[in-house]
């Protein structure tokens, strides 16, 4: 009885561990994905930004779906190669937040850095990039949160990935709850 017991009460540490992980993990990638959103990018943690690719504009480095992770640097040291993320300000990209590649550094006439960039598959190069429009360098592809970006964008990943792990949660809660009075009501009984 002893060892059932204790392999009972290190199953349901076991159990709370993995949904606390979950939980974390879940609510942790909501809550940057929604204060970003509804901040318009202008929230930063510790520096870093998390965009999602929207267009094919970057193919084949980066594809539609993919999370990127983008890091405050500054303007003096980016150079030619790297991937930046920028909030367009002209045009079609008015609004916008752009990832592309630096394909030229220049400054302008008041010595300010401006940054020429475009689109690994586009034809046409980026209106001239302004340091107060940079967000960030591209630093990390995340293969985890494009993933599963992808899986929940779509509405069978999303009920499959949000919803029933959510409703499994909630329902092993009550399961566990119920369980656990039934257990002490038999044991009152028997002590009675």
């Amino acid at each position: 009885m002893e060892k059932q017991n204790k392999k009972k009460n290190i199953f349901k540490i076991i159990k709370a561990i993995v949904k606390t992980i979950f939980f974390i993990l879940i609510v942790g990638f909501i809550l940057v994905v929604c204060l970003q959103r509804f901040s318009g990018n202008k929230i930063s943690f510790f520096d870093y930004r998390m965009f999602t690719v929207i267009s094919g504009s970057m193919k084949p480095k980066y594809d539609i779906g993919d999370v990127l992770i983008s890091k405050k640097t500054n303007a003096k040291d980016i150079e030619i190669g790297d991937t930046i993320s920028y909030l367009g300000m002209k045009g079609d990209f008015k609004n916008k937040v752009i990832t592309h590649q630096v394909i030229g550094i220049e400054k302008d006439n008041n010595g300010n850095i401006i940054f020429r960039a475009k689109g690994l598959a586009n034809l046409v190069e980026d209106p001239i990039v302004y340091e107060s429009q940079l967000y960030g360098v591209v630093v990390y592809r995340s293969v985890i949160l494009s993933t599963i970006y992808k899986i929940v964008a779509t509405k069978l990943g999303f009920y499959l990935f949000i919803i029933l792990p959510m409703v499994f949660i909630i329902g092993s809660e009550i399961v566990s709850s119920l369980l656990e009075k039934e257990e002490k009501r038999r044991e009152k009984l028997k002590n009675n």
